[in-house]
């Protein structure tokens, strides 16, 4: 079995190719690894990646605590750690590995910010329609709640992903699964609209982008454009609370089950691989539920 080689980045370079092709994770995913690794390795300063020791890990553990990161954090960190030394041992055959036997620390339980409907509604119907930026963003908004879609496979639809005419639109999801959702008769309003009205105004003659949702230059929008944009509706809108894409997604999910959906069907829309994942949405609805009895209830 050949011997680790003495460049760290090399060494993370390589067991991110790795993963990529064995588990086919999304480009946000392997972000996060190449990101966890490449801020420990700076860390370590002149260690060798491939020489740390388990010390030299609770130090770094120890370091984080300190400088304030969120147990959330520190713990993707580790997990990404334990992946990269359980790969050297299994490919170069390290005598020690040192995340074994530690803990991840513990994750305080943290429920989904979820708007209001009528906060929602609020958001929604902010973008001035009259332009083609603003059709483009009420599509993007009404497209984001009517499927509950992330930000990520709404900004790389692109026109054959719809099908107008069954309501139907396909997303690939993380891992490059994909997934059918239905539209709704809202959402697909919007889009044909914008597809009618709005669309051919933001392409540019010499650039056919074939993406849905087109920028000012007539190119796929960014997930920081659509950040920016959605923060912006929210000052104007007069929802005062912390908005991201996300919180759309979030807002799909729980006014879904508030509605009598069954937690299966709500699954198989976000594209989540475990049922687990979907029932915090449970918890939300139940304490969203306890919330109005206080306010409302005369014994509240």
């Amino acid at each position: 079995m050949a011997s680790a080689p003495d460049n760290s980045s090399q060494l993370i370079d390589n067991f991110i190719d790795l993963i990529w092709l064995e588990k086919g994770l999304s480009t946000n995913t392997l972000s996060a690894y190449r990101q966890d690794l490449t801020s420990f390795n700076k860390w370590l300063g002149d260690t060798k990646i491939k020489s740390v020791s388990k010390a030299d890990l609770l130090d770094y553990l120890s370091f984080r605590f300190n400088e304030g990161y969120n147990s959330r954090s520190t713990a993707r960190a580790l997990s990404s750690l334990r992946a990269f030394y359980n790969y050297l041992t299994n490919e170069y055959n390290l005598q020690e590995n040192p995340t074994a036997k530690i803990d991840s620390p513990k994750l305080g339980h943290s429920l989904p910010k979820v708007l209001s409907e009528e906060d929602v509604e609020l958001l929604i119907k902010t973008p001035d329609t009259s332009s083609p930026i603003g059709l483009r963003d009420r599509a993007m908004l009404e497209l984001l709640y009517a499927c509950g879609l992330r930000v990520s496979e709404l900004i790389n639809l692109d026109l054959l992903s719809l099908n107008t005419r069954q309501g139907i639109v396909r997303v690939m999801g993380k891992g490059e699964k994909e997934r059918l959702v239905p539209l709704g008769e809202e959402a697909l309003s919007w889009l044909n609209k914008y597809l009618e009205e709005g669309r051919d105004l933001l392409c540019k003659k010499d650039n056919r982008d074939s993406a849905l949702f087109l920028s000012k230059r007539g190119k796929s929008m960014t997930r920081q454009t659509f950040w920016y944009r959605i923060k912006e509706y929210a000052i104007q809108s007069g929802v005062d609370k912390a908005i991201s894409p996300h919180t759309l997604r979030h807002a799909f999910a729980t006014h879904l089950l508030n509605h009598g959906a069954d937690l299966r069907t709500v699954q198989l829309l976000l594209g989540h691989t475990s049922l687990s994942t979907t029932q915090i949405y449970t918890e939300v609805a139940r304490h969203r539920m306890k919330e109005i009895h206080t306010e409302h209830h005369p014994r509240g």
